[in-house]
């Protein structure tokens, strides 16, 4: 992880000031991340995309809606996507060649339960502490309140090792889950936001999804992005037409996987992965 006493003398100070936040507390915070007018055209995109993606389980939220692959549905999505602010922090946090492994929308119903706590890295077998393989952004669209399921977080559980952390995923064992949900449950702070702010977190940091107790729907989105040398949550090959890949910037290209990280991680058949993109292209297997 990034650590404050490395500091580069050409980062700016609110750049410096929240990789230290995220070192110490595993999360930081951007009030007023998006400007109204990014905000209202993020909630005419979603507008189009809400309403058919309900989640299939008890992690999804079976009164939630998720939107993937959100980075494709709109070109506000490939602005946000790329934002210098969080560029910034993970140009200092990762090796060059980061990736974006996950972008969706969340859309948290009335009804809907807390979300089982996890780490969003969890997938990644690399025992605990541990630098952080991945970071969270999370964009409140609605305001988060502590009515209408905004985020729970656990500060410092970033720096958890394997043993503190054993047991919090996904829990459904009855009642050693529910003593182990309240032990969590009495450590979180609630992400409560304003719309077009933003919470950033490492992907160790221990989280879930609050309960929505209020008579409305709360809308956020969240992007993730990763080491360059990590399988992504998404696969954006697959999930993101070229004809689609062509039209973006050469930023967010390199961030769906169009990048090849050194010696030759990502090459297609020995060939840079643009070299797909190109009119002309022929696969060379047949």
């Amino acid at each position: 992880m990034y650590k404050a006493e490395q500091e580069d003398p050409q980062m700016d100070t609110e750049t410096t000031r929240r990789l230290r936040e995220l070192e110490v507390e595993g999360f930081t915070r951007i009030p007023g991340f998006l400007d109204a007018a990014t905000l209202a055209e993020v909630r005419t995109g979603l507008d189009r995309e809400l309403g058919s993606h309900k989640g299939r389980n008890n992690f999804e939220g079976e009164k939630t809606e998720r939107v993937y692959t959100l980075v494709a549905r709109g070109k506000v999505f490939e602005r946000v996507a790329e934002d210098a602010r969080i560029m910034a922090l993970l140009d200092a946090l990762f090796q060059p060649n980061y990736l974006l492994t996950a972008t969706q929308a969340i859309c948290i119903h009335p009804g809907e339960t807390p979300q089982p706590f996890h780490a969003d890295d969890s997938f990644y077998a690399i025992p605990r502490p541990r630098p952080m393989i991945s970071l969270t952004a999370i964009v409140a669209v609605d305001p988060f309140t502590a009515e209408n399921g905004a985020t729970e977080y656990i500060p410092r559980s970033h720096l958890w090792s394997d043993d503190e952390v054993q047991g919090t995923y996904l829990l459904d064992d009855g009642a050693a889950s529910d003593t182990n949900e309240k032990r969590l449950a009495a450590m979180t702070v609630r992400a409560t936001m304003a719309p077009g702010d933003c919470i950033v977190f490492a992907g160790t940091l221990i989280h879930r999804g609050g309960a929505n107790h209020s008579h409305a729907a709360r809308l956020g989105f969240t992007n993730q992005y990763c080491a360059p040398w990590a399988r992504t949550q998404e696969n954006f090959y697959l999930g993101v037409p070229p004809e689609k890949i062509r039209q973006m910037s050469p930023k967010l290209q390199s961030l769906l996987g169009y990048s090849i990280h050194p010696p030759f991680m990502g090459q297609v058949t020995a060939r840079h992965p643009l070299k797909t993109l190109e009119a002309d292209y022929v696969c060379p297997v047949a």
